[in-house]
């Protein structure tokens, strides 16, 4: 791999060419935070794809598309004299040593737990009012409720063993069946919700990130849908025109080469 110094003359090769982009391109030239947040977006959630798929050559393309993002973020802090590059590097090089202080201090720790623990009460010391004033309101939902769990968690705001955690579960879809007799769509909803995050606390205990699991659910209904319908066309028939009985046999027919 390469050296300390070919990484750092490398990482002065990109800010020198956004000095020069943004000098000379027209477009990069007017490029704002606002209009590169939803591309910054992007970026991260392709990166999400290429690592769920084990692209480790699309991973390294990716991460370079973010770390252009972030280059250019302080490019644009550096021409209002707010921050620059340095800054920000700084900053973070900061944060993480007075978090670690079992590493940088004189702190003991047994554990992920305490170290998980120790950075959740360093951040309160801080200044933040509430262990959960970093889960940032725009986040999906699902990603939003594992991380508000592994936030009051870090505070000992926890079940204690995965079998509770299921009962849970269990209790909260006892309650969204009881709903669904009363037909009263609003409170279905939130009994559905209860049963959501109860499913994404247990999988926080299983050690699974649920929206990994989701959406490696979400390709494999998606390939063997693709599947189906490329089937159902060499049969010269439509979906439409099928049977669920049809579809399903073909659907059988993807599962079976997955797991030979």
């Amino acid at each position: 791999m390469n050296s300390r110094a070919q990484q750092l003359a490398a990482f002065d090769r990109l800010l020198t060419i956004m000095d020069e982009l943004r000098a000379q391109c027209p477009w990069d030239k007017k490029q704002t935070m606002e209009s590169l947040r939803h591309l910054t977006i992007e970026e991260t959630y392709e990166l999400g794809e290429a690592i769920l798929e084990g692209d480790l050559e699309e991973v390294k393309k990716e991460l370079g598309d973010l770390l252009l993002h972030i280059v250019f973020y302080a490019k644009i802090g550096s021409e209002t004299n707010d921050f620059d590059m340095a800054d920000v590097a700084t900053d973070i090089s900061e944060k993480l040593i007075r978090r670690h202080p079992h590493i940088y201090s004189d702190t003991t720790v047994t554990g992920e737990d305490e170290v998980k623990a120790n950075w959740e009460k360093i951040k309160l010391s801080e200044g933040k009012k509430s262990v959960l004033e970093g889960v940032p309101q725009s986040l999906p939902a699902l990603v939003k409720a594992n991380r508000i769990q592994e936030k009051v968690a870090g505070v000992g705001f926890d079940w204690e063993r995965p079998e509770q955690v299921l009962e849970k579960v269990k209790e909260e879809i006892g309650e969204l069946e009881s709903e669904l007799g009363r037909r009263e769509a609003d409170k279905i909803e939130s009994e559905l919700g209860d049963v959501l995050f109860s499913l994404v606390n247990y999988s926080r205990f299983l050690g699974i990130n649920p929206e990994n699991a989701l959406e490696r659910t979400n390709k494999k209904f998606i390939n063997r849908f693709k599947y189906l319908e490329a089937r159902a066309m060499d049969a010269g028939k439509s979906l439409a025109e099928m049977s669920l009985a049809e579809m399903d046999e073909f659907w059988e027919a993807a599962k079976s080469l997955e797991h030979p």
